[in-house]
């Protein structure tokens, strides 16, 4: 099984985890030719997993981040994660914490011959956060999302959810586009908004469930958490359209007399006038030469 684990100290969990977290999957780019993407060449990208949540300690009077992303990938060129699990060590007593566990989780993404896609799945999938250990925040069984931006095509932004949905412990009948909000008393409440999509004339972005947190665990020494979290998501940036060829299809007329546009037209080329002069001049002394043979035999 992938996993990517993160050890903190219990006391230290979110200033350390602000900075390892992000690391838990570096992209390995297959034929890149370099990090920075270009408006020609295109842009992919995709995660099945990012939090950005604030993370409020019992002992402490002011809010630290927790982010996190699991598979981030970003292409041009080719990139590929599948990690299943993403762990914080040393949260719950020095036990390791899951933040997700799942079957599948892929991210992808690709910038070739003209096409950026990205595009992430997530099944059989289960998050957890700080001081809900035994409650989940979000269970699902498939979520999807694709973004395919194409030169000179409109961009497409698509994400499916299948299978039920489960927040913090209860099941939920979602809505496409629509918010969905479910409260728990004693533990807090999590908007859901299923399958975002946002196409521009060369850009794409999908999200197949987002959630805005507001949890007061007051366990594990965490007394509140509130931000963002986001499950499979997608981007794209089409790559710039070539500039059109030219088929040598169009020729210019040839710009004389119109003997010349005679001679072009049955085959002359735009030596043909100076050849037919040289010619005549040739004819001409050949005349005079024998013209004057003549007069010296008669003579």
């Amino acid at each position: 099984m992938n996993s990517t684990t993160f050890r903190m100290p219990a006391r230290r969990l979110v200033t350390a985890a602000a900075a390892t977290v992000l690391a838990a999957g570096p992209a390995v780019l297959a034929g890149a030719g370099g990090a920075h993407a270009t408006e020609e060449q295109g842009r992919a990208g995709a995660a099945v997993l990012r939090t950005g949540l604030d993370v409020s300690l019992l002992d402490k009077t002011v809010g630290v981040p927790l982010a996190l992303s699991l598979n981030e990938v970003r292409a041009p060129g080719s990139a590929r994660e599948t990690a299943l699990t993403a762990t914080l060590d040393g949260v719950d007593g020095g036990k390791p914490f899951s933040v997700l566990r799942a079957d599948v989780a892929d991210a992808g993404a690709t910038v070739a011959d003209g096409r950026a896609e990205g595009r992430s799945e997530l099944a059989h999938a289960t998050v957890h956060l700080p001081g809900l250990p035994l409650l989940s925040l979000i269970e699902v069984e498939q979520v999807t999302s694709r973004a395919v931006c194409e030169a000179g095509k409109e961009p497409l932004a698509e994400s499916n959810l299948l299978g039920s949905v489960t927040v913090l412990g209860k099941k939920v009948t979602l809505t496409a586009g629509g918010t969905t909000e479910v409260k728990v008393p004693g533990v807090g409440e999590v908007r859901v908004d299923l399958s975002t999509r946002e196409t521009t004339s060369r850009t794409a972005a999908a999200t197949a469930l987002g959630l805005t947190v507001s949890v007061n665990p007051l366990e594990l020494n965490v007394a509140e958490i509130e931000g963002t979290v986001t499950l499979a998501e997608a981007t794209c940036e089409s790559p710039a359209e070539p500039p059109a060829k030219d088929d040598g299809s169009a020729v210019a007329e040839p710009q004389g007399s119109a003997s010349e546009t005679a001679l072009a037209e049955t085959g002359g080329d735009s030596a043909t006038p100076y050849v037919a002069s040289a010619a005549a001049a040739l004819l001409l002394a050949g005349a005079t030469a024998l013209a004057a043979t003549r007069r010296r035999k008669r003579g």
